[in-house]
C-alpha cells in the first residue's frame, strides 16, 4: 500500500522504516531535507496515487494544525488524513469537520511504543469512520506488534486520542508508584541492593511490567540515579486526563496525584512546603530550616 508520512522524527522515522520493511511504499516529508523524500507537501501528494492516505506525525497543537491546513489544500475528495501525534481529542473533531467539508476523511490514531516501536511494534488506538479504518488496515497491521493484540478501533473520531490520553494518565500513575517505592527502598539502611530488589520483581510478581523492565535498565546504567536531577516534565496528556475526569465527574486520585507530583518536581524550594513547615512550627514547635542564601 502507498502512504504519505509527514514528520520523520524519532517516532515518524522509525514508523517509515517499519512500514517499508513490511513492503509498503512510504513517501516521507520532513522540514529537515536530509530526512525527507520530497521537497514539500505538494510533491508528496503528487507522488501518491488517488485515493491518497497521509499520516501526520508532528507535535500536537499548532504544528499539527498547520499541516492539516496545508494538506486540506493539496489533497482531493476521497483522500484520508491520519493524525498519529498526541493531539487532544477535541482537536480531532475540529480537524474532521474541516477536512470533511472538502470531502477528505480523517482518522485519529493514538500511538504507543516510543523508540522501541521499530523493533517491537506500536500499540494503536484508532478513531474514525469504519470505511476509513478498514481502508487503512494494512498499514495498521504492519505497525502493530505481532499477534492478536495491539490494535483497536476504539470508536468515532476522537476516540483514538482519548484512549491514548487515558493510557498516558495510567502511565503517569504507574511510574509514580515505582518512583515512590524506589525512593523508600533507597532511604532505609536495611536494604543495600535496591537495584537487585527491582530486578527480582521482574518475574513472578503482580507488579511486573515493561515499565519495571525499563526501570531496571535505568538502574543498570546509573545505580542510584545520581546523574539525574529530580525534574520531570509533563507532555499534556496527564492534564487532559484530569480535566476529562472533572468534566465527567470520575474520581482519579492516583493519576491526579502523579500529575501534581511532577509539578512539585520543578520547585527547588516548594512554596507549599514553606507553609507546611511554618504551620508545623506554630502548632507543634517543630524545627524549621532557614532558606538558602
Amino acid at each position: 500500500m502507498q502512504i504519505g508520512l509527514v514528520g520523520l522524527g524519532k517516532m515518524g522515522g522509525n514508523m517509515r522504516e517499519r512500514l517499508r520493511n513490511a513492503g509498503h511504499e512510504v513517501v516521507g516529508y520532513d522540514t529537515n531535507p536530509e530526512l525527507s523524500d520530497v521537497k514539500n507537501l505538494v510533491e508528496l501528494a503528487d507522488r501518491l496515487a488517488a485515493p491518497r492516505a497521509v499520516w501526520v506525525m508532528v507535535p500536537a497543537g499548532s504544528a499539527t494544525q498547520r499541516v492539516i491546513d496545508q494538506l486540506a489544500s493539496v489533497l482531493k475528495p476521497g483522500d484520508v488524513v491520519i493524525d498519529g501525534g498526541n493531539s487532544r481529542w477535541t482537536d480531532d473533531e475540529k480537524h474532521a469537520e474541516e477536512l470533511g467539508k472538502r470531502g477528505i476523511g480523517f482518522v485519529d490514531a493514538g500511538v504507543s511504543g516510543g523508540v522501541w516501536g521499530l523493533e517491537h511494534g506500536y500499540a494503536l488506538m484508532v478513531g474514525g469512520e469504519q470505511e476509513h479504518v478498514e481502508r487503512l488496515k494494512p498499514v495498521f497491521d504492519a505497525l502493530k506488534p505481532e499477534g492478536p493484540y495491539g490494535f483497536v478501533h476504539a470508536g468515532k473520531v476522537g476516540a483514538g486520542h482519548f484512549s491514548k490520553m487515558v493510557h498516558n494518565g495510567i502511565e503517569y500513575a504507574m511510574m509514580q508508584a515505582y518512583a515512590e517505592g524506589w525512593e523508600l527502598l533507597e532511604k532505609v539502611d536495611s536494604v543495600d541492593n535496591v537495584r537487585e530488589v527491582f530486578r527480582s520483581w521482574q518475574q513472578g510478581t503482580v507488579i511486573r511490567s515493561w515499565l519495571l523492565d525499563l526501570a531496571v535498565n535505568a538502574l543498570d546504567e546509573d545505580q542510584h540515579l545520581d546523574k539525574l536531577r529530580g525534574y520531570a516534565e509533563d507532555s499534556g496528556e496527564g492534564r487532559w486526563t484530569v480535566e476529562a475526569a472533572i468534566d465527567n465527574a470520575v474520581p482519579l486520585p492516583a493519576i491526579t496525584a502523579s500529575l501534581f507530583a511532577r509539578f512539585a518536581s520543578r520547585q527547588d524550594d516548594s512554596p507549599q512546603m514553606k507553609m507546611i513547615a511554618a504551620l508545623r512550627n506554630q502548632f507543634g514547635g517543630h524545627a524549621v530550616e532557614a532558606a538558602k542564601k
